[in-house]
């Protein structure tokens, strides 16, 4: 992430991000609203046997 600096006096803070930040930004706090997202994200951390090493399954397909 970029850091920001300010300078002057200013009446309220702002900082300036580039627009990829922002709409990645954006884009986390969508995911993490969505209650249905996050419940499936928790039920998958829970299933680790879902989870395979990429080597192993790259030579079980044989890639």
């Amino acid at each position: 992430m970029a850091t920001a600096s300010i300078t002057g006096k200013h009446q309220s803070g702002w900082i300036t991000i580039s627009t990829d930040e922002y709409e990645s930004m954006k884009e986390t706090i969508e995911v993490l609203s969505d209650m249905d997202i996050m419940k499936q994200l928790e039920e998958g951390k829970k299933d680790s046997t879902k989870v395979r090493n990429f080597e192993e399954l790259a030579e079980e397909l044989g890639i």
